[in-house]
């Protein structure tokens, strides 16, 4: 059974294209116009092991803040439409992810209730034409379409690339481990019956 979710995104801001494989091989076809933005994209595939396209137009001439959002948000409904009903998932994931001197904790539970705990200091504001306070906006609108629960915790750390890296790679990690199947669950992993 295939778990693809496939998303088009059209306002007056962005136009957004994306495809999602949560069984893929951390394949992916990225274009967002960010170039920091989608090298964290590209490693979020890598490390989750999913296979993932994006192709985004956006009003970079304001700046990215729509864009990197309105990505978050397809990326968390093609999440949605690619889990289903949510049946036979681990439901919860974790990461421990060293980075250099950097060291970050990426904790997910697949529970149906949004919410981000974001405890991240970053000391510089820009990484190329990125503004790293938008990766807790990436985040955000994530967890708000997927309906998963997501704490994010910077343990050490000097260098913003590494832990802006550390972060999306860590949250990969966990999120791989969550959504993937587990032959001893034959249900949905609630007592409620649904997540």
């Amino acid at each position: 059974m295939s778990r693809v979710g496939s998303i088009r995104r059209e306002t007056k801001e962005t136009q957004i294209e994306l495809s999602l494989d949560i069984d893929g091989a951390g394949q992916s076809e990225i274009s967002t116009g960010v170039p920091f933005f989608d090298h964290m994209l590209e490693l979020f595939a890598r490390h989750g092991l999913f296979d993932l396209t994006v192709k985004a137009v956006g009003d970079l001439q304001v700046d990215a803040h729509h864009t990197v959002e309105d990505i978050g948000i397809c990326l968390g409904s093609a999440l949605t439409e690619a889990l289903g009903d949510k049946r036979g998932i681990n439901r919860y994931g974790d990461c421990l992810m060293p980075m250099d001197e950097t060291l970050a904790v990426a904790a997910i539970d697949i529970s149906g209730r949004p919410g981000l705990v974001y405890e991240v200091d970053l000391p510089v504001e820009m990484i190329g034409q990125y503004d790293t306070s938008l990766t807790a906006e990436f985040l955000q609108a994530f967890v708000g379409k997927a309906g998963l629960t997501l704490h994010v915790r910077l343990m050490s750390g000097g260098n913003s690339h590494h832990i802006v890296e550390a972060v999306f790679k860590g949250m990969a990690r966990a999120l791989g481990e969550a959504v993937a199947i587990n032959p001893r669950v034959r249900d949905v992993p609630s007592t409620k019956g649904t997540l």
